[in-house]
């Protein structure tokens, strides 16, 4: 004889529901953040694209995603800014205002080409809020060391062009300035939104 399945009082399926969501909302606790404690970044005072001095205490309270690169990358770097400005744009989408509390920082290794207009143009490619860097060799030499950032002029080629040898980390800081998680761009804007509804808060 077939035994016919019991309904579930109301309740146990309320708290079910509820449980199931709570679970789908659950987020990490920043305690357990895979670059929690790591000595990655720290102050800097550089020029922005409006010409203006930008300090990283200016984004307290803010959480960051800081990436370093240089405009006349032929490649990788433009497609890593794109990616995590099309993941930002995702997340904002899907969390307005948590969205609005993130903000994206360009900083170049390429001062000697990499002016303040240079930068502007290039990150006006990308994200409307993303903010790009530059300042003298010395600075950004400094802000590079600052955030674990490796980057090396290549040969020059015919005409005096060059490529920069540099990593390419796309970092995400919490409002604190503390390091939490690189973010994954060679996997696309879709992973980059869900690790920002993994730790963003």
């Amino acid at each position: 004889m077939k035994r016919r399945a019991m309904p579930l009082p109301r309740t146990l399926i309320a708290l079910s529901a509820a449980l199931a969501l709570a679970a789908c909302d659950s987020q990490p606790a920043l305690e357990t953040a895979p670059l929690r404690g790591a000595a990655i970044g720290g102050p800097f005072a550089l020029t922005g694209g409006d010409g203006k001095v930008h300090r990283w205490a200016d984004y307290d309270g803010k959480w960051r995603i800081v990436y370093f690169g240089y405009t006349y990358c032929p490649d990788i770097c433009p497609t890593d800014v794109q990616r995590f400005s099309q993941g930002l744009t995702q997340f904002e989408k899907a969390e307005p205002e948590l969205g609005a509390q993130v903000q994206p920082i360009f900083i170049t290794i390429d001062p000697a080409r990499d002016t303040p207009e240079v930068v502007a143009e290039f990150v006006s490619n990308f994200h409307p809020r993303l903010v790009g860097l530059t300042g003298t060799p010395e600075q950004i030499e400094a802000v590079a060391k600052t955030f674990g950032v490796f980057f090396s002029r290549g040969r020059e080629g015919e005409g005096g062009a060059y490529d920069m040898n540099h990593s390419n980390v796309v970092y995400l800081f919490a409002p604190d300035g503390s390091p939490v998680a690189i973010l994954p761009a060679n996997e696309g804007a879709d992973a980059i939104a869900a690790e920002l509804a993994r730790w963003v808060r």
